[in-house]
């Protein structure tokens, strides 16, 4: 009976051995600061982390290194048309599933629901400095800004409704290229769009596109590219394949600065590279240039 009762509390010792080295084993873990959620952002370009308020006070750029953030559609409506000037139009398109892919509605619900849009375009009546326009956005937060069937028709319907107004177009691209969900029907928008801006120009109407980052894959290589003034903000990734793809595909090393805005300028595919918060009085000066043209 003693031997049972000492084997009982070697057996519990042991036990207890074997916990106590488990914890120690483990890590402390390290104290964090109560920082309540989004009250910074962390930026890409210098990596220091951004009051999110005063991010927004300085139109989305980083006010240490000038990095360009990322915005979404409703943001730039914000920061570029006269506050209260803009009337949104081409409501209501509902996205099909045309080749049957898994998850696909599924995806496009939650898109919805995280930027209370109904798809990655939104366009509608602007005035920037008073003067009028058709103003559009693609928004790189849902899907990227890929373009599918309903971005494709309300780009057009954006080119329709500046046609009938006689008013001047002005585009603001960000996107990944076609929507891979949609397959051969997101190509057929690039034919689609670049016929409706054709359209436009043969009205004598002015076109301004202003690529930001990222402009990739079949929207470069369609209306974001037709534009007769095309500018870009600093450092925007502008091409149709990646660096990596292309680097690979030629076996060559490519240029320092490949792809970026400012490499394009002095190529000559873009017109000029536009800080942010000089865009609305740039844009602004254009339109009234072009006034009179526009409206003939």
């Amino acid at each position: 009976m003693k031997r049972e009762r000492l084997k009982e509390a070697f057996e519990r010792k042991k036990r207890f051995k074997s916990k106590l080295k488990t914890y120690r084993e483990k890590p402390i873990p390290e104290k964090t600061p109560d920082v309540p959620k989004g009250l910074y952002e962390k930026c890409n370009g210098c990596k220091t982390p951004v009051v999110v308020k005063e991010l927004i006070q300085n139109r989305f750029v980083c006010p240490s290194c000038g990095n360009h953030f990322r915005v979404r559609a409703v943001d730039r409506i914000a920061i570029t048309v006269d506050e209260g000037s803009f009337v949104e139009k081409g409501l209501g398109y509902i996205t099909l599933n045309p080749l049957f892919q898994d998850h696909y509605e599924q995806k496009i619900s939650e898109y919805k629901k995280k930027t209370n849009l109904d798809e990655a375009y939104v366009y509608g009546y602007a005035e920037i400095e008073t003067q009028p326009c058709v103003f559009g956005v693609l928004d790189s937060y849902f899907m990227m800004g890929s373009m599918g069937s309903v971005v494709g028709e309300k780009v057009v319907k954006s080119v329709e409704y500046a046609m009938v107004k006689r008013l001047p177009l002005v585009l603001f691209i960000a996107s990944g290229g076609a929507r891979m969900q949609e397959g051969i029907f997101s190509l057929m928008q690039m034919a689609k769009t670049s016929g409706a801006i054709q359209k436009l120009h043969q009205q004598g109407l002015l076109y301004i596109s202003v690529l930001t980052h990222p402009t990739t894959g079949g929207v470069s290589a369609s209306f974001a590219s037709l534009g007769d003034i095309i500018l870009a903000e600093p450092k925007a990734l502008i091409g149709f394949a990646g660096p990596r793809v292309i680097k690979q595909t030629i076996k060559q090393s490519l240029p320092e600065g490949f792809q970026t805005a400012e490499f394009l300028q002095d190529k000559g595919m873009v017109d000029k590279v536009v800080h942010r918060h000089e865009m609305k009085t740039t844009l602004s000066k254009l339109l009234s240039m072009h006034a009179k043209g526009g409206r003939a």
